[in-house]
């Protein structure tokens, strides 16, 4: 997964940015690839002309870069080496060298314990899960036009970093991710120090790559998406399956991620929201497992699902007596083959923990 090509010709660079993004679509889920696609091309042809910079310079030492995504990519090349040596989350940070990326230290692979899986009881726990969802319905306002959502995580991953011909795996210490959306999806803010370059954060309120004002689906959950949806289980089901079709490893596993992904960073209406794991009961492959860990150390039951292309295991995490969603985290469960040979089973490619979840009336405003 190289992300870092120092003296490549022209026609290589253009040919090495269209494989990484391929790449990286491949690797990200739909909803965390379609609505930054404009971001990481404008990334990639940044990369493009500072490498055509740095050919015309004398020859320095290899550099590090990373693109910039405003959600956090799974094993994308965030590029950067540092020191890190800290137990977090049940994941393991141990000691590294380097320097600091993006305001986060990074070090060696985050690493943690395979729980063990099983089909027993996934209808069940679901269930519970819906009823405790649709418990909170009171609590969970619906956003106004001119209000925002503001959702606070802790988050940390696992990448594979490139520098010349040399790959290794490097992560993103445990760091605090505060994001604000509109309504209607067209304004928004990010402070992210893995993703950011300045502490202060930076505007979500973009067009897309044609220019156009980007429109509220599956892959850019808007609150005003989000509420036209159908709250019948089995047709909102069918209503993913059709929107993500030819996305991810498999239809199953991507119905899967994009449930997922809005657990994490949207707002699903108070109606919509225990739909939603009505619905991810009637996908094939669903599992439990019984002790998982999120990104701050809470210890929960997740349902899961194993990606059989990539041997990843996708794990959404609950407290054990009340249901609530904690967060979730990626983990290799199998071992994969050529530079994702790497990922060795046991290894946290992504975790993460929602902290807080809010509508505000302003852009940066906290509750």
């Amino acid at each position: 997964m190289n992300a870092n090509t120092p003296r490549q010709s022209p026609a290589e660079r253009d040919e090495s940015a269209q494989q990484l993004l391929s790449r990286t679509a491949r690797d990200l889920p739909a909803g965390r690839h379609q609505f930054h696609k404009e971001r990481l091309m404008a990334q990639i042809h940044q990369i493009q002309q500072e490498e055509r910079t740095a050919a015309a310079e004398a020859v320095a030492p290899a550099r590090t870069r990373r693109l910039r995504l405003p959600r956090p990519a799974i094993t994308l090349p965030a590029l950067a080496a540092a020191l890190a040596g800290t137990v977090v989350a049940g994941v393991v940070m141990n000691d590294g060298g380097g320097v600091r990326d993006g305001g986060v230290a990074t070090g060696p692979a985050l690493t943690t314990h395979i729980g063990a899986a099983t089909t027993k009881g996934v209808p069940q726990l679901l269930g519970q899960i819906s009823l405790a969802a649709a418990a909170t319905g009171g609590s969970h306002p619906a956003v106004e036009p001119g209000q925002y959502v503001y959702i606070e995580s802790k988050t940390a991953d696992t990448f594979v970093k490139t520098v010349g011909d040399k790959s290794s795996l490097a992560s993103h210490a445990l760091h605090t991710r505060k994001i604000w959306q509109s309504a209607d999806g067209t304004k928004g803010w990010l402070i992210d120090p893995a993703v950011n370059d300045s502490s202060e954060g930076e505007t979500l309120s973009l067009p897309d790559e044609q220019g156009n004002t980007p429109v509220g689906g599956l892959n850019h959950p808007t609150y005003d998406y989000l509420a036209k949806l159908t709250t019948d289980p089995d047709r909102l089901l069918a209503t993913i399956y059709k929107e993500t079709k030819g996305h991810g490893n498999s239809p199953d596993q991507e119905a899967f991620t994009t449930i997922g992904d809005l657990l994490g960073e949207s707002y699903p209406p108070a109606n919509l929201y225990p739909v939603l794991f009505k619905a991810a009961a009637k996908i094939p492959g669903v599992v439990v497992v019984d002790d998982a860990v999120d990104a701050v150390g809470r210890h929960g039951v997740a349902v899961a699902r194993l990606d059989e292309t990539s041997g990843q295991r996708e794990e959404w995490i609950f407290d054990k007596k009340t249901h609530v969603f904690l967060g979730e985290r990626s983990v290799q469960v199998k071992q994969s083959t050529g530079e994702d040979a790497l990922m060795k089973p046991g290894t946290v490619t992504f975790t993460s923990a929602i902290l807080k979840r809010a509508v505000v009336d302003g852009m940066k405003q906290t509750p």
